[in-house]
């Protein structure tokens, strides 16, 4: 059959053959000038194809390419080509010996199994990328989904067959931009952080710390505090982030599926990604980039998105305000312990450019909003029942503080106090109605509501589904809630 004899449906099936197939190099965009109503400029499209045939060299399985995401991230990290120099690396393992010797005086938790360790950008974005591609795969996902989508809606009536035929193909464009743009992102993000655990969350491997020497100078610029106080400061912090996950083994993946469980939710705005496409240039793709980056694809929050979202930076704030009781009081005979310590937790609480960008990516900012609130909580309980109590709430995620305990400690406090006595517990209702559950009695009324309390007491353990304690509802803004609630899950 001569190619001018060809159906249209021919025409386009021969085109992503020449795109995602050997021939992809001999594409020819005059091609697209042939399909009816389609009026598509043959120069503009070529440029399409190519970055496409690009994006998708090596993606033929389907599915999210995030080797893409890898590639962008390292050609950032390494752009500098700068190394762990051998004297970095000798000063900052002695800093981590010294800290973690300090440390074991602040806490019960464990040493590490595997030594710390200096690392460069591009060994980051190589440890962090998996935990990374987990957390955004779902809204990675949902781009993908929302383009497929936008193409057959628009896809002239003779076309709507082979497109979504060809929906796999469709779904790996919005994926590969998406990928690409994450890449962007983290490998910003290798430029900013200084620790493994500098984000907040548990993206370096169970039990390993780490420190980027190229990026620990940015944390003291203008403090004028001696290098060697840092460096300690640091390196007991990022310790005690570690050591906490190594602990408590089931915390990592909490954390993860509560991330993953919020941006599951995340529907990407279509009336938006239509209007982009609408007047989207493809030699000119900084729209296109800071559209992503700006999270203008991504619609406000839902109500259940929102409760997910106070129930993980509950969670958050709960983690990093032990990380900061313990690291201050490891690194109490450091003269300017205080300044550095109130450095560290403002860059925290604001993040770096590339954090919120990613933020922006996949709708989430995981900023532990009540970190204050939760390190006074964890400073209460240390001063009133001393440091393993304190650290054996980590034992078991039935025993984890609540929103409430972090409202007000009394009542964690005199639980633990009253256990140490080795008196029984006081019951309260959720306690009452869980015993009328084992007893049998169906007719008992289902108190939902009592996940408010006793969130360290052994006999409220089994009522609660799949989240900690900790993940109860906190405010969004500087001033505690106690609206806790029957929305207080409490871990098993």
């Amino acid at each position: 059959m001569a190619d001018d004899d060809r159906t249209p449906e021919e025409e386009f099936q021969e085109l992503m053959r020449q795109l995602f197939g050997a021939a992809g190099g001999n594409l020819d965009a005059e091609q697209l000038s042939k399909l009816s109503g389609m009026d598509i400029d043959p120069a503009m499209m070529a440029t399409v194809m190519q970055h496409l045939q690009s994006a998708f060299a090596g993606s033929g399985t389907g599915g999210i390419s995030w080797d893409l995401t890898k590639r962008q991230a390292l050609h950032i990290a390494n752009q500098d080509g700068l190394s762990v120099t051998s004297g970095q690396r000798t000063d900052l393992d002695q800093a981590f010996v010294l800290a973690g010797l300090w440390l074991s005086e602040a806490t019960e938790i464990a040493e590490l199994a595997s030594p710390p360790r200096a690392m460069t950008r591009g060994q980051w974005v190589e440890e962090t990328l998996p935990v990374w591609q987990e957390l955004a795969e779902p809204v990675a996902n949902s781009i993908a989904d929302a383009l497929t989508a936008a193409l057959e809606q628009q896809a002239p009536e003779e076309l709507k067959g082979v497109v979504e035929g060809a929906g796999r193909l469709m779904r790996n464009v919005g994926g590969s931009l998406f990928a690409t743009q994450l890449g962007h992102v983290v490998g910003r993000l290798s430029t900013e952080v200084v620790s493994g655990g500098d984000v907040g969350i548990p993206v370096m491997p169970s039990g390993e710390a780490a420190i980027l020497p190229q990026n620990f100078a940015e944390i003291g610029r203008g403090l004028d505090i001696p290098d060697d106080q840092l460096a300690l400061f640091i390196a007991a912090r990022e310790l005690a982030h570690a050591r906490l996950f190594r602990h408590a083994k089931w915390l990592r993946l909490h954390v993860i599926s509560q991330v993953t469980e919020y941006a599951r939710g995340i529907h990407v705005d279509t009336d938006a990604l239509e209007e982009l496409a609408s007047r989207f240039d493809p030699s000119e793709p900084d729209e296109l980039r800071q559209a992503l980056e700006s999270g203008v694809l991504l619609p406000r929050q839902s109500d259940a998105q929102k409760v997910a979202l106070d129930r993980l930076e509950n969670l958050l704030a709960t983690i990093e305000g032990w990380v900061d009781v313990v690291t201050t009081d490891a690194t109490s005979r450091l003269p300017d312990a205080d300044r550095i310590g109130e450095t560290a937790r403002r860059r925290r609480a604001v993040g770096g450019p590339a954090e919120q960008a990613l933020g922006a990516l996949v709708g989430l900012q995981l900023r532990p909003r009540r970190l204050r609130e939760a390190a006074a909580m964890w400073r209460a309980v240390t001063d009133a029942v001393g440091i393993g109590a304190r650290d054996a709430l980590w034992d078991y995620p039935d025993l984890m503080p609540m929103a409430t305990d972090i409202d007000d400690p009394s009542g964690l406090i005199a639980r633990l106090q009253a256990r140490a006595r080795g008196e029984e517990p006081v019951q309260d209702e959720m306690d009452d109605a869980l015993a009328r559950l084992l007893a049998g009695e169906d007719d008992a009324p289902g108190d939902s509501g009592g996940a408010g309390g006793g969130g360290a007491e052994d006999g409220g353990a089994e009522d609660g589904g799949d989240a900690p304690a900790a993940d109860a509802g906190p405010d969004h803004g500087d001033a505690p809630q106690s609206d806790a609630g029957p929305e207080d899950p409490r871990p098993v």
